[in-house]
């Protein structure tokens, strides 16, 4: 029986270089060791995120294997030289190995294989031996017609005085070969076709250069634009509600290229519905295409796995993004003792100067978040053993942090509105900051969560200020502001001392003395360029002996608090307004303060924006196909199941039978054979065993 032989093809040349270059594409050695490099690059390419920004990059890995990573084309596993070489070369082995086999395949599966003899017949393993009572013409047809009943194709052929009868069954077996390799190249040629190559040719020959600046789409140049007649492409657009498009964006490593596509695509409506633990259930867009040539509008709707196809070109349901809400806010300044709010508008997307130091980069609205509020450990438990710094720090760390810390407990709850900014000053250096409409509750306090990062790749630490008994902030920037006037804070000094010894024996010296005492403390905590808050108390105590710290600390937390209660009163005197009532809920409040207080020294912020209204406008991002390799490679599937199930499921069998006169009648010699020996061939063999000898 023959099989696919392992080694290529052997041309005859006069160069042997050559010759051996082509057995060794051509072999199966080379195709499965190709095989196995194009599985390693897609476990790379599976395991590495693909076409992440560089700086995800330089953070993850570092700027040296960063450079060495970019260099090998890791970052683009499926689009870089190597892989689409790897893939070239297999196209080309496999289709070597079919140029070598299928001829010998199919004229094999054509052969009857008539030249066996006898003697051949005799050393197969699986054989049966009889005579019979008829002419060996009549046991020849007999024996013909019982095969054909059994499913076989047979073949009578007269030789050496006697007579052959050959059969075979399954012998497209032998196309599982052909249709599988066939069907690796036809899937690589079509993965070839949707590949990005076609652009590549592109920007090799025509000129076309990816885009690097910003801009508006309709003032990028020619010659980062791709015509209608690309034959593929794969990019996104966003569209706000009531707005349209006519191009797509091709990222490239270095840049972008714009897509001219030949309709217009309108989005009238965009529809979403969320889970209740606030991820998107289902997102949908009512749109409308335009031919751009003809004029010919079609309607539809495009969710997720269910695309828009029109003219050859599939439009999918990718994400959704905010289309530019409109904003109005209230600005409060965090710096210096300036409390007069300001307003202020603007537009998810856009840019609007603050003053003359900074800019405001409107990057994102979010109508409602679903954050996990449930209570957090008790912060109240300070262990032994740790300076000072060390507690405050850790005090520190139970107000900052994020919006819904503690994943032990969930308490999952839609805090409201949300938006993010970034302040960018004149040097260009810029902090990201994420607010909440809203107060929200959080370990039984009600506050408003203030956002700040440095870095993208960071997480937001939070910082937590009360809400006052309007449910708003003025409570606090009002104490904020008065932290940060020397006068205030000598008149509050005076109240507490006045109010702390109010019937002294020892007069006014100790007053005089208490009232110096509050004012340095609310100067320590009020802090500089260096610190401030707790973590400027903190540095102040370090130079007392380590013996006194503790009762140093105790002590001038008690004046701080005190101080703090009479700063608050005077700041609401200075505004007009009367003192508030000293009970529970205002003591909280100002605990609550004064971590706020402290906190802000970290914020780095000249301002705080609160969102008063918005109006919210939706876009949604399809990602627009144009896949002509699509139905090439569900045909190279197609090939693929049937050369599977060929292989698998077809079982090669071939039967000879020696038919020869005898004295009286005719004797006969059968012989099976089969590429694989299994339970099912045994049961057939004992099945014409049975059935071949039986007299008519």
């Amino acid at each position: 029986m023959s099989s696919p032989s392992t080694t290529g093809i052997q041309l005859k040349t006069r160069r042997p270089v050559v010759g051996e270059i082509v057995e060794l594409i051509s072999s199966m050695r080379f195709a499965i060791a190709l095989l196995a490099m194009i599985a390693i690059a897609a476990i790379i390419g599976t395991v590495m995120k693909q076409g992440e920004p560089s700086a995800n990059y330089i953070n993850q890995f570092g700027p040296f294997w960063y450079e060495v990573f970019r260099k090998i084309g890791l970052y683009a596993v499926y689009s870089s030289w190597w892989f689409l070489l790897l893939m070239a070369v297999l196209v080309v082995s496999t289709s070597l190995c079919i140029i070598r086999n299928a001829p010998k395949m199919i004229k094999d599966m054509r052969s009857w294989r008539e030249n066996v003899r006898e003697q051949s017949l005799l050393n197969f393993h699986h054989k049966l031996h009889w005579r019979a009572p008829l002419s060996r013409a009549a046991l020849a047809q007999q024996s013909a017609a019982r095969l054909q009943n059994a499913g076989y194709q047979v073949k009578l052929v007269e030789k050496d005085n006697g007579t052959l009868v050959a059969a075979k069954r399954g012998a497209a077996n032998k196309f599982g070969y052909i249709f599988a390799h066939s069907a690796i190249v036809i899937i690589c040629l079509g993965a070839v076709m949707d590949s990005d190559l076609p652009i590549r040719a592109q920007e090799w020959f025509f000129g076309k250069v990816p885009f690097t600046g910003s801009g508006l789409i309709s003032q990028i140049p020619a010659s980062s634009r791709l015509s209608t007649g690309n034959p593929t492409f794969r990019g996104n657009t966003m569209i706000p509600e009531g707005q349209n498009s006519s191009t797509a964006i091709l990222n490239r490593p270095d840049g972008v290229l714009i897509q001219e596509l030949p309709f217009t695509i309108n989005l009238k409506k965009f529809t979403i519905d969320f889970y209740s633990t606030g991820m998107p259930k289902l997102f949908a867009s009512d749109v409308e295409v335009r031919d751009n040539q003809t004029g010919e509008t079609v309607k539809g709707t495009i969710e997720v796995n269910k695309p828009l196809i029109y003219k050859g070109v599939a439009i999918y349901q990718s994400s959704f993004e905010d289309g530019g809400s409109k904003l109005k806010l209230t600005g409060y300044p965090m710096q210096g003792h300036d409390s007069k709010p300001f307003e202020i508008a603007g537009e998810v997307g856009a840019s609007t100067a603050l003053g003359d130091a900074y800019t405001v980069e409107w990057s994102g609205f979010r109508p409602f978040n679903v954050e996990n509020v449930g209570p957090t450990d008790d912060p109240r438990a300070v262990k032994q053993g740790k300076s000072l710094e060390e507690e405050f720090a850790q005090s520190l760390d139970k107000h900052t942090g994020s919006a819904g810390k503690n994943a032990n407990n969930k308490n999952l709850k839609n805090v409201g509105p949300s938006i993010s900014y970034k302040l960018r000053d004149k040097t260009g250096q810029a902090r990201e900051y994420n607010n909440y409409m809203q107060p929200i509750t959080v370990d039984g306090a009600t506050v408003f969560l203030a956002g700040m990062r440095a870095n993208p790749s960071d997480n937001f630490s939070y910082l937590r200020i009360p809400a006052d008994d309007a449910h708003g902030v003025n409570e606090w920037m009002r104490l904020r502001a008065a932290l940060q006037d020397p006068a205030l804070r000598a008149a509050a000094a005076q109240r507490y001392a006045e109010r702390a010894t109010p019937n002294s024996d020892k007069g006014d010296a100790l007053r005089a003395q208490l009232q110096a005492s509050a004012d340095k403390s609310l100067t320590i905590f009020a802090g500089s360029d260096k610190a401030a808050g707790f973590m400027a108390i903190s540095q102040f105590l370090e130079k007392v002996p380590a013996a006194e710290q503790e009762k140093a600390a105790d002590v001038f937390m008690k004046i701080l608090n005190g101080s703090l209660w009479d700063l608050w009163q005077v700041a609401r005197l200075k505004d007009g307004l009367q003192p508030v009532s000293e009970d529970e809920s205002h003591a909280r409040f100002l605990q609550l303060a004064t971590n706020a207080l402290s906190d802000v020294f970290f914020y780095g912020a000249p301002v705080f924006l609160q969102l008063d209204d918005f109006t919210e406008i939706k876009a949604s991002v399809f990602q627009v196909t144009r896949s002509p390799g699509k139905n090439v490679v569900y045909l190279g599937c197609l090939f693929l199941v049937l050369g599977v199930f060929a292989m698998f499921y077809i079982r090669e069998r071939r039967l000879w039978i020696w038919i020869k006169d005898d004295v009286s009648g005719a004797e006969a010699l059968m012989a099976m054979s089969t590429q694989r020996k299994t339970l099912d061939f045994e049961r057939e063999f004992e099945t014409l065993k049975d059935k071949l000898p039986l007299s008519a």
